[in-house]
């Protein structure tokens, strides 16, 4: 069963070839807002609830600038949402299922690692 039948069945629904595809584009750009190591650290960071900007740029070890554009590409692909609280802007995972891919690809890499250790002692 494909990963969009299993969220239909889930759903009780079934789609149409435009809906299909229109499911797929939303897959790939939140797929796409966290194919960046930075962007992934920020959502480990989030996990543990909502922080501030400043909290999250000293976390990453990066500028400011370069932490904003990265929160706002998770934003605009719905992953994270923010609010202004006092002078700060706070953020927060807005699918808190994004951990538990990340944990899923930690597994994943384990095992790629093993097959290439026991491919390396073939060598």
């Amino acid at each position: 069963m494909s990963i969009l039948s299993y969220s239909y069945c889930l759903l009780g629904e079934s789609m149409n070839i435009p809906e299909q595809k229109m499911l797929y584009e939303k897959q790939a750009l939140i797929f796409k807002a966290l194919a960046h190591p930075l962007r992934i650290a920020i959502v480990d960071f989030l996990r543990d609830g909502p922080r501030c900007v400043c909290e999250i740029t000293e976390y990453v070890e990066s500028e400011q600038s370069n932490v904003s554009h990265h929160l706002s590409i998770l934003i605009n692909a719905g992953v994270l949402s923010c609010q202004k609280k006092g002078l700060n802007m706070i953020y927060k995972l807005k699918i808190p299922c994004a951990v538990k891919f990340f944990s899923c690809l930690c597994d994943c890499v384990k095992q790629v690692a093993k097959e290439n250790q026991k491919l390396l002692k073939m060598i």
